[in-house]
């Protein structure tokens, strides 16, 4: 058991031996001040580009902040569409707009639907 013990930790040893010298490889070819100087200006971009991203939110929000804009842009929309004589109730649920259809339109689906079930109501009653 001592001998199995024993191997274990050679093995771990050499295994920690093989993982320095790859590392000291790695360091060597790494060049660490040119890495440092790399380092250094990702972070002045990363700063730079976080200012400019600061500017541009304060600019949209400067643009579509008015107050006053989205009434007034209800109100020109609001007499556009009374101009062409369409209203709205401010529900859109389904698609069903019979209130927006002129009375005369729907006064004529009307008629046009009770011909059609009349017409039905002679041919069930032929059959």
């Amino acid at each position: 058991m001592q001998v199995s013990s024993m191997a274990s930790q050679v093995a771990a040893a050499t295994a920690v031996g093989s993982v320095t010298t790859s590392m000291a490889q790695a360091n060597a070819a790494v060049d660490s001040k040119e890495m440092a100087k790399i380092m250094n200006q990702f972070q002045r971009e990363n700063e730079v580009m976080a200012v400019r991203e600061e500017m541009m939110d304060d600019a949209l929000a400067d643009a579509f902040e008015e107050e006053g804009l989205e009434g007034e842009a209800d109100e020109i929309t609001g007499q556009v569409l009374a101009e062409l004589g369409i209203e709205l109730d401010g529900k859109f649920v389904g698609l069903e707009a019979t209130g927006a259809l002129p009375v005369q339109q729907q006064q004529q689906q009307g008629v046009e639907e009770e011909d059609g079930v009349d017409d039905l109501k002679a041919r069930l009653d032929a059959l």
